[in-house]
């Protein structure tokens, strides 16, 4: 299994960026996938989460964290085995490194700095 994030950088407050992560060694269109953060001293959260949607009566679902909502939106391309965390908005708080998780594999992680 291999997850490998880019899309990270530096940005100034209101501003936009796009994390990619494309995904390999696995099935995976059939597992959820997760965006998480970790600032400097804090511990990791979950950012955003969308189902498989392997189910077609189901459809994709999403979930992201409150301090999120609105600003962020996650998608993916189950043909292309990538998950993308569209990051609008930005603040200063959002600084952190940006991981993606499937099951109990991670990335490498790819670093957002929100500053001016």
């Amino acid at each position: 299994v291999q997850l490998v994030e880019s899309g990270g950088g530096l940005v100034q407050p209101g501003g936009s960026l796009r994390l990619s992560c494309a995904a390999s060694g696995f099935t995976f269109s059939s597992y959820v996938m997760s965006w998480y953060r970790q600032a400097p001293g804090k511990e990791r959260e979950l950012v955003a989460a969308i189902t498989s949607g392997s189910e077609i009566s189901a459809g994709e679902m999403t979930n992201y964290a409150d301090s999120v909502k609105g600003r962020f939106s996650i998608s993916r391309d189950n043909a292309k085995n990538t998950v993308a965390l569209q990051m609008n908005s930005l603040k200063p708080e959002d600084t952190a490194v940006y991981y993606c998780r499937s099951s109990n594999h991670w990335g490498q992680g790819t670093q957002v700095t929100v500053s001016s």
